[in-house]
């Protein structure tokens, strides 16, 4: 589950990391009295940051500097008008103008090969990690913290002196350290830092000083683990999540979309990865993964069914059933009313064994399904399908 910059900050927050104040506005008048305060405080300029879920929001106009606060309005609102990768912008950010001295990139993230979490950074911030390591590689940093006793001091010095923070260490260890603290604590995959940055920072009463402060923040959750942080499921921004994926949650069922033209129900990841699989050896190419999970009865695999079928490139159906907890016939029962409902009419094979097969095959008999004895069977018939259907 990614979530927005500006919650994504307050996670940081919550760890004692140092981030910037900022306020959220969804109109451009709401920005202009969160300026408003800003200037009040001693801002020269305050920053405006479009909400979305997106990388590239500066290069699309979605990150503009305002002066003072009637600016900010027209900003905010140039902002608010725009769609960036598709994704209107319905909410921006509005925080004090940092004085950027240097700018990095800071990250831990999962490392599933490994089975450890990785520190990654690089001195050249301010840009898309993706776009560093295809072009510069060797700018990266990366230090894995210990599984068992986490990421320690020695290695976040190290981190620092590697990225040339060495005259900022101590607030480098403490941001790099926390880092791994908030992904632990909040059960996430990816917690981003881009940029880390260099900021002047002046005072009423003394000298400018230079401090290191988080600029910008993106966390990704686990949603698996979600159950363990009831309260960060309100974080979950529904308008910037695909329909399908918001139907396939709510629903109870695991769903993934693809390219390809074939659409498989499986109950069970393993049997979902076998089943797509075969569709390749049979050469075809499945449109989704999807999970129906243990125990489906009729209803949700009435709900699966019209996520496949919302594809408009799926052109044949591929469904294959283990009965374990899961009962045959409720699923055929489901796969009826599936049918009777669906706007398209799109060839389906079905392949049930185990838990109440013998009453499904009935069901599906007297319905006149396809069926299939075998998966091999069912792949190779699903894939004739999809090819006459082409042809």
């Amino acid at each position: 589950m990614k979530i927005q910059e500006a919650d994504a900050k307050s996670l940081l927050v919550a760890q004692g990391l140092p981030v910037p104040p900022w306020e959220e506005a969804h109109t451009a008048a709401e920005a202009r009295e969160a300026a408003k305060r800003f200037f009040a405080d001693g801002a020269e300029q305050v920053v405006i940051k479009a909400q979305v879920l997106v990388g590239g929001r500066g290069k699309a106009g979605g990150v503009k500097l305002a002066g003072f606060a009637a600016q900010t309005e027209l900003v905010a609102q140039s902002i608010l008008d725009l769609e960036i990768k598709g994704i209107p912008v319905r909410k921006v950010l509005v925080g004090p103008a940092a004085d950027i001295v240097k700018e990095f990139y800071l990250s831990a993230v999962l490392d599933r090969a490994a089975r450890r979490i990785l520190l990654m950074g690089s001195a050249e911030g301010g840009v898309e990690i993706e776009q560093v390591a295809a072009e510069r590689p060797d700018a990266i940093v990366t230090i894995h913290a210990d599984p068992l006793i986490g990421l320690q001091a020695f290695q976040a010095r190290e981190m620092a002196f590697r990225l040339g923070l060495g005259a900022h260490l101590k607030d480098a260890v403490a941001i790099a350290t926390g880092l791994v603290r908030t992904m632990l604590a909040y059960d996430a995959d990816l917690v981003e830092i881009n940029p880390l940055a260099i900021v002047n920072v002046s005072s009423d009463d003394g000298p400018v000083t230079q401090r290191l402060q988080c600029l910008d923040a993106k966390i990704t959750l686990d949603d698996s683990a979600l159950h363990r942080h009831p309260e960060l499921e309100q974080l979950r921004d529904p308008d910037e999540e695909d329909p399908a994926d918001r139907e396939a949650r709510e629903a109870g069922l695991t769903f993934i979309k693809l390219d390809g033209t074939i659409g498989c129900m499986v109950n069970g990841a393993g049997l979902a990865m076998t089943t797509m699989d075969l569709v390749k050896r049979a050469g075809g190419e499945p449109a989704n993964f999807l999970d129906i999970g243990g125990g489906a009865r009729a209803d949700k695999v009435a709900a699966a069914m019209r996520l496949i079928l919302a594809d408009p490139k799926v052109n044949a159906i591929l469904v294959n059933i283990f009965g374990g907890i899961t009962r045959g016939d409720e699923v055929a029962r489901g796969l009826i009313e599936a049918r009777a409902q669906q706007e398209r009419d799109v060839p389906m094979v079905v392949r049930i064994v185990g838990t109440n097969a013998a009453e499904a095959a009935v069901l599906l008999e007297q319905a006149q399904f396809v069926t299939a004895a075998t998966l091999d069977e069912a792949a190779a018939q699903a894939v004739a399908a999809s090819k006459s259907a082409v042809a």
